[in-house]
């Protein structure tokens, strides 16, 4: 029985405030049957024929759902073929047979097994984009499971607009739902970066995810008010309290209103000093959100997803097709992509890597494209080929020293003339970048700005590794403080090796697309900001409205006070005094989508 006014907090995952009627979706989690085979051969192949057959029924009925998409889910097509490419994935659809033929296990047991390895593997990663694509996994689990035991999928429609709470929503799930059905989602998994969480960003549906035990609290029929913005729920509000969101929600509205006047505008300061925003994306379908929000390019594109989708390694032809596809889409804008930066042990491929006891100062990004360098190579070769479609920037993760770079970019060197020797077009001047992310990076920047042709300064990274925070840690999480006095003179270093060189230095990280630390960034140097779709029209009402030279006060003042708490103060109250409405509602934005 739930008390009036109750408040549970989860993650805001899609900004927005709705009130309505609750709709449970209580998925039953039953046990597995489990029961050993007999010998007799006709036995195992009944029950691999059973598993198969599951298959390919997952696979008919994907395809159909696909197929009947409404135009408003176009865009989350992928999603669908992806869950489509998993459905035959080896860690479970061959283990799974595996473990019918050799062990004797019947299927639904077989594949609980191998679903709970994957599982396994996945536990012990600490990114959180690579964590989000657990939900792929379990969504072909459930699916399958569901087909074995002769039950019917998960029906999401409803006669009333409601607020959809459940224990998770698969991407098939989520694309059957439509806004007149649908006022909000309140799930129990999930993250900022989860399927989920995508599709209700780009329906602009107001969605909070990682409510433990919401399908338990809150009862179908119930009244409650979903907080997109903060990541509350208020179950069984009382009339004073709806009226207070009701009012809240009307000036969210006006507020995003008035901010979505400037998506479209150049962001330019007051007293005309040019900057960009641009868009991280992870998903070629992503730019059209980007493009949709006012994006002057894509200043991270995380090339991670293909590597965790397939079964294999993916070739350099889809590799190729997929970059092209967000060039053109994105022409003339810059497209600035960041080559891979997971480890061996993180493939779902035929790569065999040993678990690591500690994966974020272990064997990743540049250090593993470095000795995998066939892998390497290949994904630099469809780079080059999707620059001759458009405006394209290439740029290295967890560069340490130079010695890495100019190995990176020796190869670059050797994959153009494949390119050459093969006739094929590409872009001979492309910049290449270098992230800086390490503290090493941002002593040795003067000597890495030499070997580079843009800085893009990976925040997460930097923060975390500086201040020896793991910010996905909730002991220590409230200490990862991006204005801390050595970040900020950090930054400033980093700029200050660019100017000398003359390069440009861009931002990509989390602190980039938080409208409460945009004034500093502007006035330690930082004149190209990357960031979450969603935020980048608040990103750029914040620069319209203030001059560069107010921006370097702001930070000047910063860089004299010498405690965390000094400088969060100061931003603070000045941005209050600033932008109230954006300080009250801006930073809410920009929080709802993790990097």
């Amino acid at each position: 029985m739930t008390s009036q006014n109750r408040v549970i907090q989860g993650i805001p995952a899609s900004p927005g405030i709705v009130l309505g009627r609750a709709k449970v979706l209580a998925e039953k989690v039953e046990a597995q049957p489990y029961y050993c085979l007999l010998y007799a051969p006709e036995e195992i192949d009944e029950e691999l024929s059973r598993f198969l057959k599951a298959v390919e029924q997952a696979e008919v009925d994907l395809i159909a759902l696909k197929e009947s998409l409404s135009p408003e889910y176009q865009d989350h097509a992928h999603l669908l073929d992806l869950q489509i490419l998993m459905l035959k994935e080896r860690m479970i659809f061959e283990e799974t047979q595996r473990l019918i033929r050799e062990e004797r296990y019947n299927a639904e047991w077989a594949l609980f097994q191998a679903w709970q390895k994957v599982m396994d593997l996945f536990k012990g990663i600490g990114d959180p984009y690579i964590k989000g694509r657990i939900q792929d996994v379990e969504e072909v689990y459930r699916r399958l499971q569901t087909i074995l035991a002769g039950k019917e999928a998960l029906s999401l429609s409803s006669q009333e607009p409601v607020i959809v709470v459940a224990r998770d929503l698969s991407p098939a799930e989520a694309t059957q739902m439509t806004r007149s059905q649908v006022l909000g989602f309140i799930t129990e998994r999930g993250g900022r970066t989860s399927h989920t969480a995508i599709i209700a960003q780009s329906l602009e549906i107001p969605a909070v995810v990682g409510v433990d035990f919401a399908t338990r609290e809150i009862t179908s029929g119930e009244t409650v008010i979903l907080d997109g913005l903060k990541g509350q729920i208020i179950l069984d509000p009382d009339e004073a309290v709806s009226h207070s969101y009701q009012e809240r929600q009307k000036e969210f509205e006006a507020f995003k209103e008035e901010v979505a006047q400037s998506s479209g505008l150049a962001a330019i300061t007051i007293d005309e000093y040019p900057t960009k925003v641009l868009a991280n994306i992870e998903l070629p379908e992503e730019v059209e959100l980007g493009l949709k929000y006012g994006a002057d390019g894509v200043g991270l594109y995380r090339t991670e997803f293909l590597y965790l989708r397939l079964r294999h390694l993916p070739t350099e032809k889809e590799l190729f097709e997929d970059y092209r596809r967000v060039v053109e889409a994105m022409a003339p804008k810059v497209v600035t992509i960041r080559t891979l930066d997971i480890g061996g042990d993180k493939f779902l491929s035929p790569l065999e890597y040993a678990p690591e006891m500690n994966p974020a100062l272990g064997l990743r990004a540049i250090r593993f494209c470095l000795k995998e360098t066939n892998i390497f190579r290949t994904q630099l070769k469809a780079i080059l080929r999707a620059s001759a479609y458009g405006q394209v920037r290439v740029m290295f993760p967890l560069i340490s020293n130079v010695g890495e770079i100019k190995e990176a970019r020796r190869l670059l060197e050797e994959v153009k003339q494949d390119l050459e020797r093969e006739g094929l077009p590409f872009d001979s001047r492309m910049p290449v970048g270098a992230m800086i992310e390490v503290p090493a990076a941002v002593t040795l920047a003067h000597l890495l700005a030499q070997y580079a042709d843009f800085f893009s300064i990976g925040t997460n990274d930097l923060i975390q590794y500086a201040l020896a925070i793991d910010r996905v840690n909730k002991q220590v999480a409230d200490m990862y403080q991006p204005l801390h006095p050595a970040v900020i003179r950090m930054i400033r270093e980093v700029v200050h090796a660019a100017r000398v060189a003359r390069i440009p230095v861009a931002m990509c990280g989390e602190m980039a697309g938080d409208p409460l630390y945009i004034p500093v960034l502007l006035g330690l140097g930082v004149a190209e900001l990357s960031m979450n779709a969603v935020a980048i029209p608040v990103a750029k009402h914040v620069i319209r409205m203030i001059t560069i030279e107010a921006a370097r006060k702001i930070a000047r003042h910063a860089l004299r006070l010498i405690t965390v708490k000094e400088i969060n103060d100061f931003v603070a109250q000045e941005m209050n005094r600033r932008f109230p409405g954006i300080f009250r509602f801006g930073r809410t934005l920009a929080a709802n989508h993790e990097l």
